[in-house]
């Protein structure tokens, strides 16, 4: 039987904080997939190996878990005033979607760097060793980031001491800058707090009422307290994503969040928007000991927080839920601000499961509201191979 040959197409596999992703530029596309659309999605679903009902992505370059089945497309920015566009992909392991609905923080890391490496910077604007500053446009989101590329002898510096706690090996700091993080979401105004309140009591059926901090920044997340399901937030992977009862809890949580902060008309609908929002747990700091088999001392950290993505517990942090947990914990009476402790603050270090990450974020009161002009917080990235991707001819 006569089929198609594969097509190859110029990619690059990175990582950027504690995830991995496909990196494309959007001038290296087949034609049909240069823009949004069917064709796009299913060229990416092909390239990183979904949808698996085996949930394995072996046929692909997705490597099973919500932080390696990720992708990206890069550009020259059309805007005068940054250096390029980012769009990003979050793809279902077992479903044929590809959610565009948020960005990723992690792999925000690696967007500077790879616009370096793949002329999308002036060269102008890249100095011969020192930093070169990478103003980033963030399309899922309307938001600019502003990158830190460390640059040596005229090239991105990828090595270094930067230890980065989810990471096995050091390598150089990348700092990033997300501009006015107060996320833009339909239906929910622009709002950071898109109910009005710092804390809302959450109508979960089966749990009842929860207290909740629903904030838009970096990415839409849901905040509870720990101890109201029944956690210390000391957990690891493998406490909460081995039993289904639980993550069944949590994803009750997150739909009736996101219909609650108006990115949903009906809680059905967030069974296609898997990538927003996050729903996070945080409880006050307590000693444990972290998935590597590191210490982590309460006397060293500010709070605890753990996180799902795509439905199931985080192995690190993911890097917008970073930033939303410092937004939060910069404004006095979130929940997040109240397991630090309360009072004002301009950032914060917590612990997670793999161990702890500082963040920060300064925030104004303008009448009723909260602005915060930016966070900041440091990550890595590095080139893991480069060349090209194959698909079969007839993927779309």
């Amino acid at each position: 039987m006569p089929s198609k040959p594969q097509i190859s197409i110029p990619a690059t596999y990175m990582r950027g904080g504690t995830s991995k992703g496909v990196f494309f530029r959007l001038e290296d596309l087949p034609a049909a997939a240069q823009v949004p659309g069917e064709a796009r999605d299913k060229l990416l679903l092909r390239v990183i190996g979904s949808p698996d009902p085996y949930g394995k992505q072996i046929d692909g370059m997705g490597g099973a878990t919500s932080s390696t089945s990720k992708t990206v497309i890069l550009s020259k920015s059309a805007r005068v005033d940054h250096d390029v566009d980012y769009l990003f992909g979050q793809v279902s392991i077992d479903a044929a979607f590809v959610d565009w609905s948020g960005n990723c923080g992690n792999l925000s890391a690696a967007v500077g760097p790879f616009a370096v490496s793949n002329g999308l910077v002036d060269p102008a604007r890249v100095p011969h060793d020192g930093i070169a500053v990478i103003r980033i446009w963030q399309a899922n989101i309307g938001k600019t980031i502003v990158s830190h590329v460390p640059i040596n002898g005229g090239q991105v510096q990828e090595t270094g001491d930067f230890e980065l706690d989810g990471v096995t090996f050091p390598a150089a700091e990348v700092q990033l800058e997300f501009m006015d993080p107060a996320a833009e979401e339909e239906g929910a105004a622009g709002a950071m707090f898109p109910t009005g309140q710092l804390v809302d009591e959450l109508e979960v059926p089966g749990l009842g009422s929860l207290k909740a901090t629903m904030i838009n920044a970096g990415i839409p997340t849901i905040f509870i307290n720990a101890e109201s399901i029944g956690m210390t937030g000391t957990e690891l992977q493998e406490a909460i994503n081995s039993d289904p009862s639980t993550l069944a809890m949590f994803e009750s949580i997150r739909a009736y969040g996101a219909l609650r902060m108006g990115l949903i008309k009906h809680v059905s609908e967030a069974a296609k928007r898997q990538h927003t929002p996050k729903v996070a747990f945080v409880a006050a700091p307590k000693s444990y000991v972290a998935s590597s088999g590191k210490p982590v001392n309460a006397a060293d950290i500010d709070l605890l927080v753990r996180a799902l993505s795509m439905g199931k517990l985080h192995h690190a942090m993911m890097g917008t839920a970073a930033v939303a947990i410092g937004t939060a914990a910069a404004i006095p009476g979130t929940l997040v601000n109240l397991a630090a402790g309360g009072g004002m603050r301009q950032a914060v270090r917590f612990g997670h499961p793999s161990g702890s990450l500082r963040v920060g974020a300064e925030a104004t009161q303008i009448g009723n509201d909260w602005v915060v002009k930016k966070a900041i917080m440091s990550r890595s990235a590095r080139v893991l191979m480069e060349g090209v991707v194959r698909i079969p001819g007839d993927t779309f």
